[in-house]
């Protein structure tokens, strides 16, 4: 699948990560501050699928969304795959801009959440989510937490009771509360990132609006996050990072614009990457949009040992 989303302006950056910021023109951009961090953060993986093991089952194993587990293994059933099939773990990520820490960032376009918790990269959590499904959209934005909530009880808003008028006001802690055990309720109050009770929901358009994590991910962002953290939610669907000589670029692109080759070779260009990438790799990264970065650079130019990647980006206008 090709990229569906259009490109914005970039924001100055280190030498050693490169992010283009690409938002929906549905909704209104948001103005990101730098990002000091490697190229990119984990490893990618291998897995042999055994009898009756689903992706969904794979990813929830792997802490991976079910889109993301789909978009890097085309081609194979994600209900059932053939046992013995080597499938892709895409548990690599470019980190998205953060400034300040420690924050939250949260990235729609690729359904994840990253808790930047110290000042470089070695402290980088990164979690699968569920979000606002299409017509109940996450909105994005700078937040905090405003509070911290143990067995939170759920009172069920209108418009769902409306979808489903025997459901009572207000559902108590347990099984069928989809808050799960812990919550984060940020700035705008009816916004919050909270456990599922609805696991298969994760990496999915699952929510009425609000962040939904698997339950273990949920209670250590829950124990490491403070009231008043910073908390931005954006939607990055194209980033670009730089780790030695090589460059990377990253596509989580499902919406219904598309951002043409020629707008993300022109950014390229106005940031002095564009000697660095061969064509046919970003082409091929392009429409087969996995979802985990891939690298586009010359290899003839990093087998000889040129100088580095330009080391900053300058913001545009």
């Amino acid at each position: 699948m090709a990229c569906h989303l259009p490109l914005v302006h970039c924001v100055a950056v280190s030498a050693l990560v490169l992010p283009a910021l690409l938002v929906p023109t549905a909704q209104p951009a948001v103005a990101m501050p730098p990002v000091y961090a490697e190229g990119f953060i984990g490893e990618m993986r291998q897995h042999k699928v055994r009898p009756r093991e689903s992706l969904i089952e794979i990813a929830r194993t792997y802490d991976l969304g079910y889109i993301e587990i789909r978009d890097a293994n085309p081609g194979v059933d994600p209900v059932l795959p053939t046992p013995g099939t080597v499938v892709t773990i895409p548990s690599a990520w470019i980190p998205p801009a953060v400034l300040e820490r420690p924050a939250i960032v949260v990235n729609l376009a690729e359904m994840r959440l990253y808790f930047f918790t110290t000042k470089d990269d070695s402290g980088v959590l990164s979690f699968p989510i569920g979000i606002g499904d299409v017509g109940t959209d996450t909105p994005v934005g700078k937040f905090v937490v405003a509070e911290k909530l143990i067995n939170p009880s759920w009172h069920v808003p209108e418009s769902i009771r409306r979808q489903n008028p025997q459901l009572p006001r207000i559902i108590a802690p347990g099984v069928r509360n989809p808050l799960g055990r812990h919550a984060l309720r940020l700035s705008r109050a009816d916004i919050l990132i909270h456990g599922t009770n609805r696991p298969w929901g994760i990496g999915r358009r699952s929510s009425h609006g609000c962040l939904r994590l698997y339950t273990r991910d949920m209670a250590i962002l829950f124990g490491q996050a403070k009231k008043g953290t910073q908390v931005w939610i954006v939607s990055e669907p194209v980033k670009v990072g730089v780790k030695g000589r090589r460059v990377f670029i990253e596509l989580h692109c499902g919406g219904r614009e598309t951002p043409g080759l020629g707008e993300i070779l022109h950014a390229l260009s106005d940031r002095g990457l564009l000697q660095w990438i061969d064509l046919g790799k970003l082409v091929r990264a392009y429409y087969e949009n996995k979802g985990y970065p891939i690298d586009i650079s010359w290899a003839d130019r990093i087998v000889r040992g040129l100088a580095e990647p330009p080391g900053r980006w300058l913001a545009t206008s």
